[in-house]
């Protein structure tokens, strides 16, 4: 999943990218709502996280633009302005959930994981190909009922792949959705991980490359 932090407050924004990135949730910022059009138009985000009152763009503004987009990410708006009337209002305007300030890291990252979930309504919220099984709540990998132990990025790139249904998905498509702005589109990290996460899967090898395509899972 990749998610962008609208957010104008420097210490929470970096706390927030920085918690999600340990959860195999690749995350950037943006400090005003300027910034964050030009970065939806940029990137392909599953999830913005929306603080209401922010500079330049108004937070309800970037909002009704991202509900206008039929295939845009969706919208958590996360602000201070938690009453009824105003979690109400933000729902009007387009957005797909709303949690105030302050907030537990466990629920926002519950919300997110929810949001990205309605986007694929053919998948369960548990994920599993063959013998492998992979828990997006719990941050869990098991193979044969045997715990796998992945670093965030080997769960991000498992956790795209799973969610592909057996499809291939590219390199680039991974690095996108796994890997922060400020990724090399010519690293071999995409390469590196996949060969990472082939041996510590195991035998037999459920991780296929497709040449010149991409990378497909299946049992």
């Amino acid at each position: 999943m990749r998610v962008l932090i609208v957010e104008d407050e420097a210490f929470l924004a970096e706390a927030i990218r920085a918690r999600l990135e340990l959860d195999a949730i690749a995350a950037d910022v943006a400090r005003d709502g300027d910034a964050a059009l030009v970065a939806v138009a940029t990137n392909d985000y599953d999830v913005v996280v929306l603080d209401r009152d922010i500079p330049g763009v108004h937070g309800d503004d970037v909002c009704r633009r991202l509900a206008q987009e039929p295939a845009g990410p969706a919208v958590l708006m996360l602000t201070a302005a938690a009453h009824l009337d105003d979690r109400v209002a933000g729902l009007e305007l387009g957005a797909d959930d709303y949690l105030g300030k302050p907030f537990e890291f466990a629920e926002l990252l519950a919300r997110l994981r929810a949001l990205h979930r309605r986007q694929f309504t053919a998948l369960p919220p548990v994920l599993q190909v063959g013998d492998l099984r992979l828990d997006p709540f719990r941050h869990e990998v098991t193979r044969a009922g045997r715990p796998v132990s992945l670093t965030p990025k080997e769960f991000a790139v498992l956790e795209q792949l799973m969610r592909a249904g057996g499809g291939v998905v590219s390199a680039e498509t991974l690095l996108e959705k796994a890997w922060d702005e400020n990724a090399n589109p010519f690293t071999q990290s995409v390469k590196v991980t996949i060969s990472t996460l082939r041996r510590k899967l195991g035998e037999p090898a459920i991780i296929t490359t497709v040449a010149g395509i991409g990378y497909a899972i299946g049992a």
